[in-house]
C-alpha cells in the first residue's frame, strides 16, 4: 500500500516539463540577424530552405499553414506570384501577403530544382509515408537557422518567423491595425499580446 506521504516523495523527484527553459512569447529576428541567416543559407546553396526561410518571413504565417502549402498557392506555371491568399487552418480566416522580389527568386528556384508540379505540396517531406513536412520538422529547420546567425536554438521558435515581419511593420509605422490584418487575427488584443506591447502604448 501506498501512503500519503509516498505520493509527495514522488511528486517531489517529478522534473517540470518547462524547467531549464525559456516560456512566453518567443522574439522576433533583427534584421541583420535576418540577413545573416539568409547569406549562410545562400552560401551553402540549401535551395530549399531558403525559400522557407524567406517565405516564412514574408507570410508570416502559423507553422501548420506554412508546412501545408501548395505549390499553386504561391506560384503559377513555375512563376511565383506576388501576393496571395491563404486560409489560417487555426481560424478558418483568410490571410493575405505580399512575396517580396528575393521570395519570388527563392521560390521559383527551389520549384525549378525540386521539379514540383501545381498540386504538390511546396515542401515535401522525405520521410515515406508523410507528404510535407512535419511541423516538428520544421521547427528543427528553424532551429538550425537561428543557430547560423549566432543565437541560442532555446530562445527562438517558429512563431519567432511569424512575428519577425509584423514586430518590424509596427516599429517602422505603429499602425496596429495593419499588424491585425497582416496577421489575421480577429481581435485588436490578441495582435497587441503577440507583438508583447503594453496596452496602453498600443492605444
Amino acid at each position: 500500500m501506498y501512503s500519503d506521504q509516498d505520493n509527495v516523495t514522488g511528486l517531489a523527484h517529478l522534473v517540470p516539463w518547462n524547467k531549464g527553459r525559456l516560456i512566453g512569447p518567443k522574439p522576433p529576428l533583427k534584421l541583420r540577424e535576418i540577413w545573416a541567416i539568409r547569406i549562410r543559407l545562400q552560401m551553402a546553396k540549401r535551395t530549399r530552405d531558403l525559400a522557407l526561410f524567406n517565405l516564412a518571413i514574408d507570410s508570416k504565417l502559423r507553422g501548420c499553414d506554412i508546412v501545408k502549402l501548395l505549390v499553386r498557392d504561391v506560384a503559377h506555371s513555375g512563376k511565383a506570384v506576388s501576393r496571395t491568399t491563404i486560409m489560417q487552418q487555426k481560424t478558418s480566416q483568410p490571410v493575405k501577403f505580399e512575396l517580396t522580389d528575393q521570395t519570388r527568386e527563392a521560390v521559383e528556384a527551389w520549384i525549378a530544382k525540386a521539379q514540383l508540379t501545381s498540386g504538390q505540396y511546396l515542401f515535401p517531406s522525405r520521410l515515406r509515408g508523410s507528404p510535407h513536412i512535419s511541423t516538428r520538422q520544421y521547427a528543427r529547420i528553424v532551429k538550425r537557422w537561428v543557430a547560423l546567425a549566432g543565437l541560442d536554438p532555446g530562445e527562438y521558435g517558429t512563431h519567432t518567423l511569424r512575428r519577425t515581419k509584423a514586430t518590424l511593420i509596427y516599429r517602422r509605422t505603429k499602425n496596429l491595425r495593419a499588424v491585425q490584418l497582416l496577421l489575421g487575427h480577429t481581435k485588436l488584443e490578441s495582435t497587441v499580446r503577440y507583438l508583447g506591447i503594453e496596452v496602453d502604448d498600443a492605444l
